[in-house]
């Protein structure tokens, strides 16, 4: 009989930040009982994936072993970690289990995509249990930028892993609950197997700022403000929104939420008790009769969003509010890499219309969510885990996360997507890769990153397109062919129409084309297609995707 071990693998979340699902696996080889560790989302962008609505973990190697899938358990709400769930569900058909807020919005989305919510279960803090084949799993709380954060302790036949989800190490949050080292202490007292450590902050030198040292800046800033302020920040970031409404309070402001994820969030926390004492917010078509001095806007889109409350006040007006010359506005957030552009372009749009931008380049403004390396070490130190796994941070965070693991004399892995790794030894040791891609939810469908839609997409984008009609009958041509162009410029180089260039090539090679080429649509199609690009090529150095129509009447 094969022998038992203990594996992990990430189908998400390493070698990136975001889109986090991580598998552990209990038994023989090819047919361990599994469970899998959050269900994330990451989010597109035009360069790369234009018109895609959310970008998806490609779970195809776990929905082909479904039926051994135990249970999953998310970390925390975060999209990033449970925005998947309602998308993907389907294929797994396994219990979710989640602390009473993150369960709250999880079941928010199955409702939405019209799933049995009962399938997401409540479970309550550590030292309470859930079991899951040859698993206990526990939601040990840790303070992180969203509510009811939890790091899991994960008791195998073969240790105890604990998985950290994302955290730093806050004693003063402001909601939620703060780091408690003593707990920690002793759920690493009979020995950790694994540490599976969150990566993202491994590059910041200094230790870890509280949530509660930004209130007296903030409200300074506020109360020294002339106009209508404005502040974003992430929208389940639900003690910044505190400190923030708290400060417009304070500064004798009414305050207005203005964004749909943010009004969600804060109505979430109230409903399962996470905040009792959220300061009183005016309802938007209320505060038209409030001057605008008197007035904190709290938008969402933080990150550049397009649609968001940020963005459109940036374009114009949004629910009949207008940012003026001489008002404020704060980002009360670090900006995500890969969204400097969105952000930069609404921080310059504001700056036209003589706003004043406040952003958090000062770091008075925005504390980080996540450990740094000083953090991070402590964390090795308390709970001397014997091997250590990176996951939630690109390639070099995981790198450098393991290095620092080296320091203390704990060995480690680099564990990108698809690899699979064996913890039952002493120290972690590659066994398999598999495919870990990405799934692309695209309008209503989701499709393969490799289905090649968007890649066809992109090309459009970048070369244009053209399209060929042609009629015959049999193998002689009814008319001439006609080219309708799409994203190509109208005219050439020399100022003449491109269709009509685009035409006299290919009247000029079907005319001279011999009977067996006009019979052969598959020679047509191609023989056109080659024209087509290198007129265009030659007439303005563009070579378009080109699509041929041939109708032929019998």
């Amino acid at each position: 009989m094969t022998e038992s071990r203990l594996i992990y693998l990430p189908l998400g979340g390493a070698g990136e930040i975001g889109m986090n699902a991580y598998v552990y696996g209990v038994g023989p080889e090819d047919d361990e009982r599994l469970i899998l560790v959050d269900l994330g989302v990451t989010f597109p962008d035009m360069e790369t994936t234009p018109g895609v609505d959310l970008i998806l973990p490609d779970i195809d190697w776990l929905a082909a072993r479904a039926d051994r899938l135990e249970a999953i358990f998310i970390t925390h709400a975060h999209e990033d970690h449970v925005g998947a769930v309602a998308h993907l569900w389907s294929r797994l058909k396994a219990p979710v289990y989640a602390r009473a807020f993150t369960a709250h919005l999880a079941r928010m989305k199955m409702e939405e995509a019209g799933l049995d919510q009962e399938v997401v279960k409540t479970v309550s803090a550590w030292p309470e249990t859930v079991e899951a084949g040859p698993f206990r799993v526990g939601f040990a709380p840790v303070s992180h930028s969203i509510p009811e954060s939890a790091g899991l302790v994960i008791d195998t036949p073969h240790g105890r892993v604990v998985h950290t989800g994302d955290f730093k190490l806050d004693l003063t949050p402001g909601v939620g609950e703060p780091f408690d080292e003593a707990m920690w202490a002793e759920i690493a007292r009979d020995g950790v197997q694994a540490l599976i450590c969150d990566s993202t902050n491994v590059f910041s030198e200094h230790p870890g700022r509280s949530e509660s040292e930004l209130g007296p800046r903030i409200e300074e800033l506020v109360a020294g403000a002339p106009g209508l302020v404005a502040a974003t920040t992430f929208a389940s970031n639900i003690a910044r929104l505190k400190t923030l409404a708290e400060a417009g309070q304070r500064a004798g402001r009414s305050v207005v939420l203005l964004g749909r994820a943010m009004r969600r969030m804060v109505t979430a926390a109230q409903d399962t008790g996470i905040v009792t004492d959220f300061p009183k917010v005016v309802p938007a078509e209320e505060a038209a009769d409030i001057p605008r001095q008197n007035l904190m806007l709290l938008t969402s889109g933080s990150q550049g969003e397009r649609r968001a409350a940020t963005a459109q006040l940036s374009r114009g007006k949004y629910l009949g509010f207008e940012l003026k010359e001489g008002d404020l506005f704060l980002f009360s957030s670090k900006t995500i890499p890969g969204n400097e552009t969105s952000v930069l372009r609404i921080v310059n749009a504001f700056s036209a219309m003589g706003v004043d931008v406040v952003d958090d380049s000062s770091g008075a403004y925005h504390v980080s969510g996540h450990a740094n390396r000083p953090d991070l070490a402590r964390v090795h130190r308390l709970l001397t885990p014997k091997m250590l796994i990176p996951m939630h941070g690109e390639h070099r965070h995981l790198r450098a996360h393991v290095k620092l693991g080296d320091e203390a004399g704990i060995p480690g892995a680099v564990a990108p997507n698809g690899t699979m790794l064996d913890l039952t030894g002493a120290a972690p040791r590659v066994v398999e890769h598999i495919e870990a891609g990405r799934t692309y939810l695209d309008g209503a469908m989701q499709i393969g990153a490799f289905d090649g839609i968007v890649r066809d997409r992109i090309r459009m984008a970048l070369n244009g397109h053209a399209m060929v009609t042609l009629i015959l009958e049999e193998d002689e041509l009814l008319g001439d062919p006609w080219c309708e162009i799409m994203g190509l410029p109208e005219k050439t180089r020399n100022g003449a129409p491109l269709v009509d260039a685009l035409e006299a090539y290919l009247s000029d090679f079907l005319y001279r084309a011999d009977r067996k080429t006009l019979r052969d649509d598959g020679k047509l199609d191609d023989a056109m297609r080659r024209i087509v690009r290198k007129a265009a090529f030659d007439e303005i150095g563009k070579k378009p995707e080109v699509t041929v129509v041939i109708s032929r009447l019998t």
